[in-house]
């Protein structure tokens, strides 16, 4: 197992941006994917992004806006977003695993979430 902290969120204007970071401590960082999920009310968990080398992989939804990305020296990992619109409000967890997936189910550490509200 691994913990996660996220921090960042908040509220924001449509069109503004945030960062959001998930600092990870108890297992090698550097060998685990990390990926991005979030959840609003009334909707499925949804995939938002992961990393494990090099470039990461983006939901349809995001892709252009979000970008992930990791510092394997302070442990953390990243999801700077720009461009955000209403629809983006949700509470973002970071999530890691042994591989990247795009399927929440298959990561088995996650943190405690961090709310994103983007106002209109």
């Amino acid at each position: 197992q691994v913990q996660l902290v996220e921090s960042g969120g908040g509220l924001v204007q449509a069109g503004g941006s945030l960062r959001l970071s998930c600092a990870a401590s108890g297992r090698t960082f550097s060998s685990l994917a990390m990926g991005w999920f979030r959840h609003a009310p009334g909707k499925e968990r949804e995939f938002v992004a992961a990393i494990v080398f090099g470039a990461g992989i983006y939901s349809d939804s995001v892709k252009g806006r979000f970008t992930i990305s990791r510092d394997n020296v302070k442990n953390t990992v990243y999801l700077q977003m720009n461009s955000l619109k209403p629809e983006d409000s949700a509470v973002y967890y970071c999530a890691a695993n042994r591989f990247i997936s795009r399927d929440y189910a298959q990561y088995d550490s996650w943190g405690q979430g961090t709310q994103v509200t983007v106002s209109s």
